[in-house]
């Protein structure tokens, strides 16, 4: 489904190739096309919308200048890249964005051969292009590399430590800085404009080299002194500069990233220079064009599927609360009653639900910008002093901090709890978000109570369970979405460590479920029942630790043991079947079958369908019993005659 709007100019614009084949003066009707399509797709589909707004004349730029895909373009984060994807060969299928079978939401290297470098995690941009810069040197090419990266993920350490090393090298490498959380006044920016377009040019960098190769003749301190003047002088005349300056990063702007009398120069200069890394300071602004993502407070930074004329986003009505808000709402109850808990974030106030929690407590809400290793560290010093510090990142992104959770945190056994939200598949963001790994890479430290809920109010008693838990680091994870509407308490109740629970008794078999897959392994239960197969059903509540007695008298009253969990191999089915080979039990002719998400990452759809992929539904844990016991041929068609197969869309 296409546009109504006419765009007789994009029509004719399937590849950049196409794009370079306009003249100047086309561009602007261009880019006015481009923003009228995006903000079409994107009121079909959901998805990004504000920051792709943003750079519209930026990446129109980009692609009319640089020779692309030869000259490669790396998005940070990619959720920005929806006009270069339109510019780029995949028009046709904007409209399937973040939808199965579809494009991604994010740049992707098999998607197109214009996404050098896959990205949706943030401040890898400049990283991955100084290593395609050195890469280019040592092949003897000449194609240019840029990476384009906003102000938000300069927030991430990563981002120096990639320029610190780009700017003590020669590669030539070109980093634009997008920067939405600026503005510039129209005389100023003229004035930028001008500067910029000096400053970059040609003659001003052939004298600047000169300049250079005579004050390495003179004594060194006047050397380093000559060097400094130049570097504030550009400084002074163009508003900043001066730190990109100190990590050795030619710095030119700011300049205004709509305007394409102010782009295009500079842009021609950078291309053409001979000198090493250069910074490209872009002001532009989120959700431009759009005046119902320009008046919203976040711009429209992720939105739903949305009314173009008013802005209105479709919301599904929800049957009950969202993990996240139950999270944060039990989290601000127990923190009436105790002045030492602190909330930390990296970045995700809202996504973790510590918005609502910075409103009732502003002095004791922490949101540390894309920083996950500092804000991990952080909550680590906050423990070390007292404070309940309770660190919300999601999953995929406390990857991130991975050593500083193992040697600021584990290894001096300080009491810092981990709320890990987008436990499991998450859906249209697909596999970089997706949380696969956590109880894995957690439940191996020594010493870590590891936790997943069940259902909305398990999460609450695991919010309290983690408070009283003072004397080691704690974890409990949850999903994303909706809870499954059980009756919850006002406040948690702290349970019992590394104790499960039994949800159904039966004899035949058992189902040991951990985390949100509980309500499927209850279904199957049902399935089982009707099929003669008396089942029971237990939830584990702690990977970490074990539940041991529940485990060895699971095996020994049932035939079959399945366990399930919504992470990845190595996980809670590892933990479970360790136990069972050292203490013997294995021994005894027990049919065991962990489920797991399989060793594949699995694309971007709907969260049912990615979990029939994985096989983590009720009607595989049925089949992954029958096959257990055996002749499930004959049961399985008596099985799918009584509950039909979920089919695949």
């Amino acid at each position: 489904m296409s546009s109504d709007i006419p765009t007789p100019l994009l029509d004719r614009v399937a590849t950049p190739a196409e794009l370079r084949a306009l003249p100047e003066s086309d561009l602007r009707q261009l880019a006015d096309e481009l923003r009228a399509e995006v903000i079409d797709a994107v009121s079909q589909t959901g998805g990004h919308l504000g920051a792709g707004l943003g750079v519209v004349e930026l990446t129109v730029a980009l692609h009319y200048v640089f020779n692309t895909p030869d000259d490669r373009i790396i998005w940070d984060v990619g959720h920005q890249a929806y006009p270069h994807k339109v510019l780029t060969g995949r028009r046709d299928r904007i409209r399937t964005l973040r939808q199965g079978g579809g494009l991604s939401g994010f740049t992707k290297r098999a998607e197109s051969e214009y996404d050098p470098f896959g990205a949706a995690h943030s401040s890898t941009s400049i990283s991955a292009g100084l290593g395609m810069a050195v890469a280019r040197d040592l092949k003897g090419g000449k194609n240019n590399v840029v990476a384009v990266i906003g102000d938000g993920a300069m927030s991430a350490g990563m981002a120096y430590e990639a320029m610190n090393n780009a700017g003590s090298m020669d590669s030539r490498l070109i980093i634009i800085l997008n920067d939405n959380d600026m503005s510039i006044a129209p005389p100023v920016g003229a004035m930028s404009a001008y500067l910029a377009r000096l400053l970059s040019g040609g003659a001003y960098l052939s004298m600047r080299h000169l300049a250079k190769q005579l004050a390495r003749l003179l004594p060194r301190r006047l050397e380093e002194s000559a060097r400094r003047a130049e570097e504030y002088a550009r400084g002074m005349a163009t508003g900043g500069g001066t730190l990109f300056e100190e990590l050795g990063l030619y710095y030119v702007g700011p300049i205004d990233g709509h305007n394409f009398d102010h782009l295009l120069p500079v842009l021609r200069n950078v291309r053409d220079a001979g000198e090493g890394p250069i910074l490209v300071h872009v002001v532009t602004q989120k959700g431009k064009g759009y005046a119902p993502a320009e008046a919203s407070a976040d711009k429209y930074h992720g939105v739903s599927k949305f009314d173009v004329v008013t802005g209105a986003q479709a919301k599904a009505k929800a049957n009950a609360p969202s993990y996240t808000k139950v999270f944060a709402e039990s989290l601000i109850a127990h923190a009436e009653q105790d002045d030492k808990i602190v909330a930390v974030t990296a970045a995700m106030p809202s996504g973790t639900g510590l918005d609502l929690f910075g409103e009732r407590f502003p002095a004791r809400t922490f949101d540390v910008g894309i920083a996950e290793q500092h804000g991990v560290t952080f909550a680590a010093g906050l423990a070390a002093e007292g404070f309940k510090p309770f660190t919300a990142i999601y999953s995929t992104f406390l990857q991130r901090a991975y050593d500083q959770v193992v040697h600021d945190v584990a290894i001096q056994r300080l009491p810092v709890r981990f709320a890990i939200d987008r436990a499991g598949l998450v859906g249209a963001d697909g596999p970089t978000h997706a949380g696969s790994f956590d109880v894995t890479y957690l439940a191996c430290l020594p010493d870590f109570v590891v936790m997943a809920a069940a259902d909305e109010a398990e999460l609450k008693h695991m919010v309290a369970t983690s408070l009283a838990i003072d004397d080691r680091p704690s974890s409990f994870r949850y999903p994303r979405g909706e809870g499954v509407g059980v009756e919850m308490p006002a406040i948690g109740t702290p349970l019992e460590i590394g104790k499960g629970r039994i949800m159904r008794e039966g004899t035949k078999v058992a189902i040991l479920s951990l985390g949100t897959r509980l309500a499927e392994a209850l279904k199957a239960a049902d399935q089982l029942g009707a099929l003669g197969l008396s089942t029971t059903v237990a939830d584990a509540r702690f990977v970490k630790p074990l539940d041991t007695d529940l485990v060895a008298r699971l095996a020994r009253e049932h035939e079959v043991l399945v366990t399930v969990e919504e992470g990845s191999i190595g996980g809670f089915g590892s933990h479970v079947l360790d136990f069972l080979a050292r203490s013997g039990i294995l021994d005894r002719g027990l049919k065991v079958r962990p489920m797991a998400l399989p060793d594949i990452f699995i694309d971007h759809d709907k969260p049912e369908v990615m979990y029939d992929v994985a096989g983590l539904n009720a009607a595989q844990i049925v089949e992954t019993v029958l096959s257990a016991l055996g002749g499930q041929e004959t049961a399985i068609a008596s099985l799918r005659e009584i509950a039909p197969q979920p089919k695949l869309v």
